[in-house]
């Protein structure tokens, strides 16, 4: 039987950072349950109302440490809205203008034809496309 933060502790171990109760609380979160895309808006709310007291500039730093460190993915809908992805596999999203939600599309759903021509000494390191719906 796992402890209640065995996964979390696990995760943090797995890239070298210290598992302080900030990071532990916010790696349970969010990855003791299926794939997710949460802002950081939302995980502090839901941090806090398990009472554990954390600042909005600490989710935000603790948030790109764990994107800095490969544990989540980084996927910016527009210039207001950043989400932050559980899943950091290949793949790419659908953004739900009205309802404020990413969906997940697989790599083999969304067919690149064709991409710009790469500078010398460069390299394509990935490629990641959000798709816009809104209502009509």
């Amino acid at each position: 039987m796992n402890r209640p933060y065995s996964n979390a502790l696990k995760c943090l171990q797995d890239v070298s950072l210290r598992p302080t109760r900030q990071r532990l609380a916010i790696a349970k979160l969010l990855f003791d349950e299926e794939d997710r895309h949460v802002t950081a808006e939302t995980l502090h709310q839901e941090v806090n109302e398990l009472g554990a007291k954390v600042s909005l500039a600490t989710i935000y730093n603790t948030l790109n440490q764990f994107t800095e460190a490969g544990l989540l993915k980084e996927v910016i809908v527009d210039s207001n809205r950043t989400y932050f992805d559980t899943n950091i596999g290949d793949h790419h999203h659908i953004y739900f203008k009205e309802e404020e939600a990413l969906k997940d599309i697989s790599s083999e759903e969304l067919v690149i034809s064709a991409l710009p021509e790469v500078p010398e000494g460069k390299k394509i390191s990935g490629v990641s496309v959000v798709v816009h719906m809104e209502d009509d």
